[in-house]
Formats: structure tokens, C-alpha cells, sequence
């Protein structure tokens, strides 16, 4: 894949360009870690003023889905590097722009179109890599996702095929419950195929997110791979017996809190970056991958992969030499990384409580008082109840004392309209 060993002066003839498809919260950091490189910075959105939006070089409103306007856009342009930071870019297109060598798409249209379809890394983990996952059963009717969920057994998720995060999910206790998660995931899937999974609902201990991160090894010039220290998380989802978020605009808006290093025994842990090393090898490309793993005892199973920044990553702008968005943007255009942890800490969310314009966010003040606490306010315009504005993170000797500062610090902020 391609990769250079300089960089040149952004708005200028020499400028290394990176097109950022998606500008949300995550993107923001992405942007501001190309930027300290000297990197010229264009971000995709669907909608103005998103966060990545406030601090890009070039902006444009355009739906990444529409395959003729980004195809029109990526020629206009000719960025390095496409970097979809979403999972509604149009497939198609990528394959085109990577096929024609018009930029390098990263970490690779294969990595992007696997990863966008929950069948197929399902099937590529349990099938043709023997990773070990839950049951799962796809279904593309009701009456096809009421067998598959009698072959997966009660009670089990279901999910669209094509999405992120909660959005769409429902806990499934009985078979009364089947119609109305076919209906989430429905209303989840926006106009796309008709086609959910029903999964095996583990009884796990914890779960984790292990960043595994690629890039080229400074000494054999060869792709190599790197691990962050695990982080443990928890999201809405895990303290509700049983919910949708399919009216949750926010594909990711469930995390609620994360942590770094998570406990883990030392075999575990080689037992999940095994699995982690194993899945992204198969997808191929370069930049950051956020595994997530379900842990039971000393059992791990693979349960997604999302070829970007990971939400409950957020926390390594408290916890590490380098953040995942500054990992991400070395790692793109294949530069030497370094996962360093410097200190335990943990991330909280700050989620909207009501419907809002124009917000303004109090207890900033009390928020900041709080040992070793900083904040992120990501520039979200409007808030509704659950939609992510923002993150509080903390640093301590210890994950609990971090967990505790990260928790009061966004509990003392308050997002408020404008107009109250």
C-alpha cells in the first residue's frame, strides 16, 4: 500500500491531503491530529457545521452514501488518502477511487466492506478464521428471524446487519418479543436491505475493546501490528433489560464510560490480542481497528471490529503518549507508532438530557476543579435526550479513582438551549 516518507505544507502545491468521509465527534480528534502534522485536512459530512466540520481545512455537506457525488468530489480534490470514518460509505465507489489510483483508500476498501456488513465479518471470524464467537443466526424476514432466533436460543440480540453501536438492537427474553426487535432494526436500517442477526446474548464478565493498530515497522520497512493496553467499557445497553436505540441519531451515543488498562489476567489478555491480531490481518490496511471482545472466565469471544477510532477509545487522550486519533493519523500514512500507556484513566460521557438549540453547557467551572480532570465538548448544535456532546477524562493511580473524577466531572456539566 502506499505510503510516503514526508509530508508538505497543507494549502499549498506541495500539500499531502487526507478526506476525512464523516466529521462527526471522532473525526474532530482524527482532524486535529492531521493537522499537527502539517496534513491539509478536507471533511464529508452529510450535514453542515459537524464537528470535524469546525476545525477542517475544506468542508463539504454531502451524503458519503451517494456514490456519483463522492466519485465527482474525491476527483475534484485528488486527496492522498480517503479515510471513511463511517459505515454508510458507498462500497462501490471506494472499490472505483482505489481501483482507478486516484487515492489510497485506508485502511482499504476490503477492510471498509467487510466491516460494514456484520454477516460477513461474523462469517469471516467464525468460518474461515475459527475465532470464537456467539451463535448467530441472519434472517431477511420475520418469519425467517423468528427460526433464527429459536436456532440461536433465548435470549439473544438482535440486530441490523449494516450499523454501529446499539443503534437498532433489541434484547430478546421471549418470542414475544421478536416482531417488535424486527421492527427496530427496521427503523435502524434507514431504507437498506431488509437482512438483521439474531446473536447468542452472552453472559459475559466484562467486555473490552483492544486498538490494534497497523502501520509499517521502522526497522523491516514491513506492515506490523501494535496493541493499546485493553479497555473495559460499559454502555446503556448493559444496565437496560431490554431497549432499542434505533431513535438514537448517534450510532456510537450508547457509550457511556471507558477505562485503561482494563484488568485482565496476562493469558487473557494474549488470548484476546491474539484473536484481535488474527481478524485484522484477515481485513488487511493500516490505521487503527477497535476489536471488541466479549470475557467470560478465561474464554474470548470476538464480537465486532470497526476499521477507525473506536468510541470507548476516546479515554487514550488521558491515558496515552499518543491518543488512538494521533495513532490513527501516523498510522494512515504509515509512519513509526507508539501505544505508551502513561497513566491509568478512565472517560465519561456528557449525553443530552432534552431537546436543544444552540447549547451552552454549565458547570464547566465545578467540572475542571476535579483532580487531574479535562473535558472534550464536541460543538453538536442540537441535543436531544441520550445524543453524546461530550466527555469528560480523568487520570489517577488508580482505574477507580479515575472512574469516580471521569463520572463527577461530566455529571457537573449541563447542556442548555440557548433559548432557556
Amino acid at each position: 500500500m502506499y505510503s510516503q516518507d514526508w509530508i508538505g505544507t497543507a494549502l499549498s502545491e506541495t500539500a499531502t491531503k487526507v478526506m476525512l468521509l464523516g466529521a462527526g465527534e471522532l473525526c474532530k480528534e482524527v482532524a486535529i491530529a492531521f493537522q499537527r502534522l502539517g496534513v491539509e485536512v478536507h471533511a464529508v459530512d452529510r450535514y453542515p457545521n459537524a464537528p470535524a466540520h469546525q476545525v477542517a481545512h475544506a468542508t463539504y455537506v454531502l451524503d458519503v452514501r451517494d456514490g456519483e457525488a463522492l466519485y465527482d468530489l474525491v476527483t475534484q480534490v485528488r486527496p492522498d488518502y480517503v479515510v471513511p470514518e463511517t459505515e454508510h460509505v458507498d462500497s462501490a465507489t471506494l472499490e472505483r477511487i482505489e481501483a482507478e489510483g486516484i487515492s489510497t483508500v485506508v485502511p482499504s476498501t476490503h477492510a471498509t466492506t467487510m466491516t460494514n456488513s456484520r454477516e460477513a465479518i461474523k462469517n469471516l471470524a467464525a468460518f474461515e478464521l475459527g475465532v470464537p464467537t456467539c451463535r448467530f443466526a441472519f434472517a431477511s424476514g420475520l418469519e425467517e428471524l423468528r427460526q433464527a432466533v429459536l436456532n440461536v436460543g433465548l435470549p439473544c440480540v438482535v440486530k441490523p446487519n449494516q450499523g454501529t453501536a446499539a443503534r437498532g438492537q433489541t434484547l430478546v427474553r421471549e418470542m414475544a418479543d421478536v416482531e417488535q426487535a424486527w421492527d427496530n432494526a427496521l427503523e435502524a436500517i434507514d431504507g437498506g436491505p431488509a437482512h438483521v442477526i439474531a446473536e447468542e446474548f452472552v453472559d459475559f464478565d466484562y467486555e473490552v475493546t483492544i486498538l490494534t493498530v497497523r502501520s509499517k515497522d521502522p526497522h523491516s520497512d514491513s506492515e506490523a501490528t501494535w496493541f493499546c493496553e485493553p479497555i473495559g467499557h460499559t454502555r446503556l445497553g448493559e444496565l437496560a433489560d431490554s431497549r432499542s436505540a434505533a431513535d438514537s441519531e448517534d450510532a456510537a451515543g450508547d457509550f457511556l464510560e471507558s477505562w485503561q488498562p482494563a484488568p485482565m489476567s496476562d493469558s487473557t489478555r494474549d488470548i484476546a490480542r491474539s484473536i484481535a491480531a488474527r481478524v485484522t490481518n484477515a481485513l488487511s490496511g493500516r490505521g487503527v481497528f477497535g476489536v471488541e471482545l466479549f470475557v467470560k472466565g478465561e474464554d474470548v469471544y470476538f464480537s465486532e471490529v470497526a476499521p477507525r477510532p473506536h468510541d470507548t477509545g476516546m479515554v487514550t487522550m488521558a491515558t496515552q503518549r499518543f491518543s488512538e486519533f494521533e495513532l490513527h493519523a501516523r498510522a494512515v500514512m504509515g509512519f513509526p507508532v507508539d501505544v505508551t500507556l502513561t497513566s491509568p484513566g478512565a472517560a465519561a460521557v456528557i449525553n443530552g438530557a432534552t431537546e436543544g438549540h444552540a447549547l451552552r453547557y454549565t458547570g464547566i467551572y465545578e467540572a475542571m476543579s476535579v483532580p487531574e480532570v479535562d473535558l472534550r465538548l464536541f460543538g453538536k448544535a442540537d441535543s436531544y435526550p441520550g445524543r453524546r456532546l461530550g466527555v469528560a477524562l480523568a487520570t489517577a493511580e488508580t482505574i477507580d479513582e479515575a472512574r469516580e473524577h471521569a463520572r463527577h466531572a461530566a455529571a457537573s456539566v449541563t447542556p442548555v438551549a440557548g433559548d432557556e
